[in-house]
């Protein structure tokens, strides 16, 4: 062989001997590279933070038994001074009771009714004026979304479809889904009344709420149930009937609900505010009271107080803060905001009386703090 081979020979064996007699460089070579991949990247999705913005029963007037009970401006101004606080969110909510229709006869079952404004049948042009308040849910499953039976839910999916304004609870639609900023959402309500998603039904409520969590990021549920009026703001322990009827027992209703993987739970029904909980790190509302209801629903005392939350999520479903901005609501007046804020004071009695350890707190101002 030539001096010059020997020479490669030797050059090769230095460097296979190097490799072999040094792993450890090797290894943190390239444990450094794998750093300095995790540290480039990006944050995850689940840091983005929603909000959203939710209210009680809406009905902006009804045209039965005729139009003495609608407002003189056709509704235009009935949320004037709350528009930019619904606008405000990533996603609005409130419980439309009663239909969107503008011709129709009551439903047979509701015929006792007939010469009083107690069903609630909204001009279908109405939808519009929540379109533009910044509604982008609506529950439909309530005692009034059968007022006109199977025609008055009907047009009012309608009306609603055509402007874009999801809903769910009804029989024929029980869930709804969408994405937005890519983020999925599923959205489902129930009530103990004809024709929507039963309340009293848990395990058929916590099957669909576990489908929906499969698939979608952010599931809100919303629920039309307790007593009605000044007698029932305090939420039991067990279950409610009214006027004869089983109006659910809501407590284990919502807590079954975050059991099954809702991440916001949103009552409504008894026409008062009721007590806020958080439960597993997920926030029920018990009862947002009357909103916006014109003349057919009485406001006087506490019936009158209308609040709006405003609530901060993670894309995981995880509560962050919230606030209660206070709204109030007279025959004379119509929807105002509350510079008093009694609407606020009286959820944090509320929920101070009804719960030993709610998970939250409550400042006069209506702040809403994790407490757990």
């Amino acid at each position: 062989m030539t001096i010059r081979f020997h020479i490669y020979l030797l050059f090769i064996f230095i460097i296979a001997t190097s490799s072999c007699n040094n792993p450890s460089k090797k290894k943190d070579r390239n444990k450094k590279q794998a750093s300095v991949k995790i540290d480039t990247l990006p944050l995850q999705k689940a840091d983005t933070i929603i909000t959203i913005a939710a209210v009680g029963d809406i009905m902006l007037g009804t045209a039965y038994p005729n139009a003495a009970t609608l407002p003189p401006d056709s509704g235009t101004n009935s949320l004037r001074y709350a528009i930019n606080d619904l606008k405000d969110a990533d996603l609005t909510f409130g419980n439309l009771e009663g239909v969107l229709l503008d011709k129709g006869e009551p439903a047979a079952m509701k015929l006792k009714f007939r010469s009083k404004p107690y069903l609630f049948k909204m001009p279908e042009s109405y939808g519009g004026i929540l379109k533009n308040a910044g509604f982008d849910i609506l529950s439909v499953a309530n005692n009034h979304s059968n007022d006109f039976g199977y025609l008055g839910r009907e047009r009012t999916m309608r009306v609603l479809d055509s402007l874009g304004i999801y809903y769910a609870g009804l029989k024929t639609s029980p869930v709804t889904t969408f994405a937005r900023n890519g983020i999925k959402y599923g959205f489902c309500a129930f009530s103990p009344n004809s024709q929507t998603v039963s309340l009293l039904d848990i395990p058929g409520a916590v099957k669909t709420i576990t489908t929906l969590k499969q698939t979608n990021d952010i599931v809100l549920v919303s629920f039309h149930g307790g007593g009605e009026g000044v007698d029932f703001e305090h939420v039991p322990d067990s279950a409610q009937s009214f006027n004869g009827e089983r109006r659910g027992n809501v407590k284990a209703f919502a807590h079954a609900a975050i059991n099954a993987g809702a991440d916001l739970v949103i009552g409504h029904g008894p026409h008062v505010s009721r007590a806020v909980e958080l439960y597993k790190g997920k926030l029920i509302a018990y009862s947002l009271g009357n909103f916006c209801t014109y003349r057919s629903v009485s406001v006087a005392g506490v019936c009158g107080l209308a609040p709006m939350m405003k609530l901060r999520l993670t894309k995981n479903g995880r509560f962050l803060d919230g606030q209660i901005i206070s709204f109030k609501q007279s025959h004379e007046f119509g929807l105002r905001r509350d510079t008093l804020n009694k609407a606020s004071k009286r959820i944090k009695f509320l929920t101070e009386t009804d719960f030993s350890n709610p998970g939250i707190s409550i400042s006069e101002s209506g702040a809403i703090t994790a407490t757990e």
